[in-house]
């Protein structure tokens, strides 16, 4: 019997381990990183795999890094109950080493993005973009201390309010997603 549920619907569903990021910031940085098909992308620190999961939907290539094995295996099954086939998965620390070069987008999902951001910018092509995702303002501060290499685009906080909209009532909702993380936008320069 054919599977009729979409995309989210599936991503509703997958195992959990390491948290995951929403839907929300995977919009922003989907829509402030010029990605497409033709695009190759790194997404590092795995996780569940929502994000590389994501981004295989809309770009050529994901390369998939973690350093954990046991979420790297989450992130592999994930993305195959998903019926991802353009993804490379591969059990590496980005902090000491990024194969791929000429990369459209690298997303850094990690502890302390700025040990990377060395060789992320020497895996970019010129004018690709790096992602940082931090729950912390001060890890804000070291990415922009360990910056050399690129230009600071942006940083973002993404909250999100819904709405209830019925026949008599329309007004915001009493729940909110609030801060999630910060979303640091650096460009190869």
């Amino acid at each position: 019997m054919e599977d009729k549920r979409d995309f989210l619907d599936k991503l509703k569903r997958i195992r959990r381990g390491p948290a995951i990021l929403m839907q929300k910031d995977v919009g922003v940085i989907l829509a402030n990183t010029s990605i497409d098909k033709d695009s190759r992308v790194l997404d590092a620190g795995s996780g569940s795999g929502v994000l590389t999961a994501n981004l295989a939907r809309f770009v050529k290539r994901v390369y998939s890094y973690d350093n954990r094995k046991e979420f790297l295996e989450i992130a592999k099954e994930n993305c195959k109950r998903l019926g991802l086939k353009n993804i490379t998965f591969r059990n590496k620390d980005v902090y000491e080493e990024i194969k791929e070069k000429n990369l459209d987008l690298i997303t850094l999902d990690l502890s302390e993005p700025w040990r990377t951001l060395k060789n992320a910018v020497n895996a970019l092509k010129e004018n690709g973009y790096c992602v940082c995702f931090t729950p912390h303002i001060t890890q804000v501060i070291k990415i922009l201390e360990n910056s050399e290499g690129f230009k600071v685009v942006k940083t973002v906080e993404d909250i999100e309010r819904e709405w209830v909209v019925e026949k008599v009532r329309l007004r915001p909702d009493n729940k909110i997603i609030g801060h999630t993380a910060f979303i640091t936008f650096l460009r190869k320069v």
